[in-house]
């Protein structure tokens, strides 16, 4: 695939589910190492969005791409592309039954056929660069939010994305957990992973994001840079959502 084309392209994609549309003409492209933060109100399509890149949600009608290639609807295709996703959710989904390490590397071993030996070893490298890896033979109970969070962005780690996506990954958290998970976030940008972060964290935005997209009702309002985006926001509905933020 040539480098120059957008790793992610959504194009015109609608999203119905019954009578209610929740994603309506959306056009999105994301080039290679950028970090994108959705956000907007509750109820304003921004996780449908999210989920519908990796095809855990089924778009209507429209096309998304990854790296060159059309989201294939399901089987082998749609497991190999998805292992090129990184998708780290609210909860956390860790295996319970697993240990920390087991639960990183179970994808590589299963998913890429990595020999067991390796996969630990970058699992550990893995552990270590969220500042988990002293709890690497726990259980996921074991662990604080903050401590799971960080772990499922190292499991997502380990299948080597070319793409993360992070559904509010801190609003299951408690405030003092928020910040841990937030800083590994603000690595991986610095890093030139490629993310599109779904969050209510707009410190996050203001720090890491290359650009700020703001939805409203199921449609792309607005997209700036971070700091002509807080400072400057041109629709009505930005203006009210900020506004909104700074009082509370």
């Amino acid at each position: 695939m040539s480098a120059s084309e957008p790793l992610v392209v959504v194009e015109n994609v609608q999203k119905h589910y019954g009578d209610f549309q929740a994603l309506t003409d959306i056009d999105l492209t994301i080039e290679r190492g950028e970090v994108v933060v959705i956000i907007g109100p509750s109820g304003s399509g921004k996780s449908t969005l999210c989920r519908s890149i990796n095809r855990l949600e089924t778009i209507t009608s429209g096309s998304i791409r990854i790296d060159g290639r059309e989201l294939p609807a399901e089987g082998r295709e749609l497991a190999k592309l998805r292992a090129e996703v990184g998708m780290v959710f609210q909860s956390f989904n860790l295996f319970a039954h697993l240990t920390i390490l087991e639960n990183v590397t179970l994808g590589p071993i299963k998913v890429r056929g990595m020999k067991k030996a390796d996969a630990e070893r970058e699992a550990m490298e893995l552990l270590t660069r969220v500042g988990v890896e002293k709890q690497a033979s726990k259980l996921p109970a074991q662990l604080s939010g903050g401590q799971q969070q960080r772990v499922a962005i190292a499991r997502s780690l380990a299948m080597h994305p070319k793409v993360m996506l992070f559904d509010e990954p801190t609003s299951a958290l408690d405030p003092e957990m928020i910040n841990e998970v937030l800083d590994v976030m603000v690595g991986l940008a610095k890093e030139g992973m490629t993310m599109i972060v779904v969050t209510h964290e707009m410190g996050f935005a203001r720090k890491a994001a290359d650009r700020v997209v703001f939805m409203a009702d199921g449609q792309i309002v607005e997209q700036a840079t971070p700091e002509e985006f807080f400072t400057n926001p041109k629709s009505s509905r930005a203006k009210d959502f900020l506004s909104k933020l700074i009082t509370n």
